[in-house]
C-alpha cells in the first residue's frame, strides 16, 4: 500500500514538473496561448485572437506546425507559394479572370473552375492552387471551399 502512494506520488510531481517545463518552453518560443508577443512596431499581439482562418476544432494547438488535420493547415498551406515557378494544369484560359474579385464570378464562371478541380489528379490540387495565386486568379468561393475539402480528405487518407 506504501509503494502504491509513493509510485502515485511519483507520477503526480514527474507530470507536473513536465507540464511546467512544456508550458515555459511553449511561452519562451511565442508560442503559448493568451501570452502577447510585441509586434515590429512594438505593439502587443496576441497570437491567435487576430487570426481569422482559426479551424473550428478549438484544440488550442499553438505551435505553428501542420499537423494536416485543421482547415487551418490547409488554407495557410495552400496560400504560401512554395516556388514562384507557374505551372500550367491545362487552364490557361483561366488567365482572363487575373485580378477579379473571388465574389464576381457567374455560376457558368464558377462552373469552369469546378471543372478543372474535379479534371485534376489528386497530386496536382495543391500545385493547381498554388498556380492561380502566382497568377493572381481568385477562385470562386464555392470551389475554394471545395478544394480545401479534397486537400483535407487527401491528408487525413494519407495519414491513416
Amino acid at each position: 500500500m506504501i509503494a502504491a502512494a509513493i509510485i502515485l506520488a511519483i507520477l503526480v510531481v514527474g507530470g507536473g514538473l513536465i507540464y511546467l517545463l512544456d508550458r515555459g518552453s511553449r511561452r519562451g518560443a511565442g508560442n503559448s496561448e493568451g501570452a502577447p508577443s510585441a509586434t515590429a512596431d512594438g505593439s502587443d499581439k496576441s497570437d491567435r485572437s487576430d487570426r481569422s482562418d482559426v479551424s473550428d476544432s478549438g484544440d488550442g494547438e499553438g505551435d505553428g506546425v501542420c499537423c494536416g488535420m485543421h482547415i487551418t493547415c490547409e488554407k495557410d498551406s495552400l496560400s504560401t507559394a512554395v516556388s514562384t515557378e507557374i505551372i500550367y494544369y491545362d487552364d490557361e484560359e483561366l488567365d482572363a479572370y487575373s485580378g477579379r474579385p473571388a465574389e464576381s464570378y457567374s455560376g457558368e464562371e464558377t462552373e469552369q473552375f469546378r471543372d478543372i478541380l474535379l479534371t485534376l489528379l489528386p497530386t496536382d490540387i495543391a500545385g493547381w492552387a498554388r498556380s492561380l495565386q502566382l497568377r493572381n486568379i481568385a477562385l470562386p468561393p464555392e470551389v475554394s471551399d471545395e478544394l480545401l475539402l479534397i486537400v483535407s480528405e487527401a491528408r487525413q487518407t494519407a495519414q491513416q
